[in-house]
């Protein structure tokens, strides 16, 4: 059973992947003026368990708009990707793109912590990640994870670090906790408890947009 499971979540992850792909490559062109950003994550990013319209990306983009920002906002998540996924997806989705983004909104890890899986395979490939996206020349928004408490002190004190560090060493700005105010506040969360409903993810705009258009000035 183990083994089954393993093997549908692999494809599940593949098939939201390509649907990732087709709708950056069919995503009809914007004006010249338009500058690109780059949701990059997991099921926070990809906006499970909601509508299109409620998702991370899509708020974000109208919440920069009425800002006067002409920005697209692309949603490149997927739904239970770990660190070790993005990386090995993060140059294709790249390629698909008519050209460099102007921001990476990197939003990954939380599935590494809630798998229990080593912090040290996070860290690494988180660096790999933002040295690639450096290597570009592309800003970068770093968001960090909290570990939930039942990992222990332990995992926190490995995990939690990553991202600040991470961001120190690479040179990037960093939004220290991608569902501040929204993490255990079930009126703003979907029924299990993880994911934010529609409110949340506005709450989560709201905090974010302001860091979002710093780095795009």
């Amino acid at each position: 059973m183990e083994g089954r499971k393993a093997a549908y979540d692999a494809a599940r992850r593949l098939v939201q992947a390509v649907l990732v792909l087709f709708a950056l490559l069919v995503a009809v062109p914007a004006a010249a003026a338009d500058r690109l950003v780059l949701a990059f994550g997991d099921s926070l990013t990809a906006g499970y368990g909601l509508s299109a319209a409620q998702a991370f990306p899509v708020r974000l983009e109208a919440a920069l708009r009425r800002a006067g920002m002409a920005v697209r906002v692309r949603n490149a998540g997927v739904s239970g990707d770990t660190t070790a996924a993005g990386r090995a997806r993060l140059a294709w989705v790249l390629r698909s793109l008519k050209g460099n983004p102007d921001l990476v909104i990197v939003e990954l890890g939380a599935n590494d912590m809630l798998r229990g899986l080593d912090p040290g395979e996070t860290r690494a490939n988180l660096d790999a990640i933002l040295a690639e996206l450096r290597r570009r020349r592309i800003p970068v928004l770093l968001a960090g994870m909290r570990a939930a408490p039942n990992l222990g002190r332990s995992y926190a004190a490995r995990f939690e670090p990553i991202f600040p560090e991470l961001a120190r060493k690479h040179g990037v700005r960093l939004y220290p906790f991608f569902l501040a105010g929204v993490a255990g506040q079930k009126p703003l969360l979907q029924a299990d408890g993880m994911h934010p409903n529609a409110r949340g993810v506005d709450l989560i705009v709201g905090r974010i947009a302001p860091q979002v258009i710093a780095l795009l000035r």
